[in-house]
């Protein structure tokens, strides 16, 4: 190293980011310590102040080694800090910072109320943010942004949220392409209206019947959790979606014609009929389907599904290539009479795989009829998986079926595997 020139040394000290390791390379020599100010991102850990003896604090160690860059623009803190650090620090990196990382670990209530000046409102001062990234959140109330015009990417894991505060926090970032809010709680109503959205993954804890509405023309991805009325209304650059209520019930879904679709995941324990029905036709032209709702019924009961026509089904999505369909979607196509309307030019043109999770040996015949047509039909057919879940019976009905699908498995080996 010391025969190189300068500007290398400060080339390869510069890509330097763990905090520990630049503080060692300060004790080096002068002329590394001469090279700090290159530096360009800086990183603390979780434990960065554990075994450190001196009688400085994390903020005032952090403040001194941010005050020592000249341009710093990433900045990722997971070790302890204060509302007060925090301020101190981006009023000396906050116009240079474009991108930030925080572990608030703020979510207990009495804490975020009597913390001045807060966590959240500091971050005002990095007013040339592309990504901002925060981890244990509590926004209560609104935060005192004017706006983060170049911010692009927002991600917030682990929050607890009140809608107003959050219709203010989303306002303030317009132009945002990316936005991630996971393991949610708090939120009732959320109302998305970003023009240059892109991908968009929300994640709500709670009893599942939050109500959301987006207006995002140029969206291409969308995962939704914890909804029971969701409403999109531009929807042709939307290629994959994923909705989701694992605590609650869907009930109504409003996208149009998803004519650009490829990928659709539907999960949860009970959707109405008319939501699933409204997926399923507006998906007409999708390419990998995920089926995975339990139960329908648009009250308290529990109902199964009703008759699916096998003909009809694939009839209406020509183009699926996947089909990753568990117990109550197969259930359904599994019915005496599904398979009545089976005319001689009848073919599934597009379907590579088929993976079916079967629960019960109830309707074996009809299901092991319903197992063959796939191959019969899908001339395109490479792999079948048939995945083996929870069957619990004490009747020999369910070692007759188990035997029945091992026998189709070996005549059909080349494609159908068992797990």
């Amino acid at each position: 190293m010391e025969s190189l020139p300068d500007a290398i040394v400060q080339y390869i000290l510069s890509h330097m980011n763990n905090a520990r390791d630049v503080a060692v390379c300060n004790c080096v020599s002068k002329r590394w310590k001469d090279s700090m100010p290159f530096i360009r991102s800086l990183y603390f850990p979780r434990n960065s102040f554990d075994n450190y003896a001196g009688s400085d604090n994390g903020d005032e160690i952090i403040l001194r080694m941010v005050s020592f860059i000249e341009k710093l623009e990433e900045l990722v803190v997971y070790s302890p800090f204060s509302g007060a650090g925090l301020s101190s620090w981006l009023s000396i990196v906050g116009s240079s910072l474009r991108h930030l990382e925080l572990r608030m670990d703020n979510l207990s209530e009495l804490q975020g109320c009597r913390e001045s000046p807060s966590k959240l409102d500091c971050i005002n001062a990095a007013k040339n943010l592309e990504s901002l990234k925060l981890w244990g959140v509590l926004m209560t109330q609104s935060p005192k942004w004017d706006g983060f015009e170049k911010l692009q990417n927002l991600e917030i894991v682990g929050a607890r949220l009140e809608d107003s505060a959050l219709s203010v926090l989303l306002r303030a970032c317009p132009n945002l392409t990316n936005l991630l809010l996971l393991g949610c709680e708090g939120v009732r109503s959320i109302s998305v209206d970003l023009p240059n959205l892109e991908q968009c993954k929300l994640d709500f804890y709670g009893v599942g019947n939050c109500t959301f509405s987006m207006n995002s023309p140029k969206i291409e991805v969308l995962e939704v959790q914890g909804c029971s009325w969701i409403r999109v209304r531009e929807t042709k650059h939307l290629r994959s979606l994923s909705i989701a209520n694992n605590a609650g019930r869907v009930y109504m879904v409003d996208f149009g014609k998803l004519m650009a679709l490829e990928f659709l995941s539907i999960r949860g324990v009970q959707w109405c009929w008319d939501a699933i029905c409204n997926m399923l036709q507006w998906a007409s032209d999708v390419k990998h389907l995920y089926m995975k709702v339990e139960f329908t019924g648009d009250f308290e009961a529990l109902q199964p599904f009703p008759e699916i026509d096998f003909v009809d089904f694939f009839n209406s999505h020509p183009k699926l290539q996947k089909f990753d369909i568990h117990g109550a979607m197969f259930a359904a196509l599994c019915q005496k009479n599904s398979l009545k309307n089976v005319d001689k030019g009848f073919v599934i043109p597009c379907l590579e795989e088929v993976v079916i999770t079967v629960r019960s040996p109830l309707n074996a015949e009809q299901k092991m009829s319903t197992l063959e047509s796939f191959l019969k039909y899908g001339k395109n057919l490479e792999t079948m998986v048939i995945k083996i879940l929870q069957m619990k019976s004490s009747h020999s009905s369910a070692d007759d079926f188990f035997d029945e699908i091992c026998r189709f498995r070996y005549m059909n080996r080349k494609i159908v595997r068992i797990e």
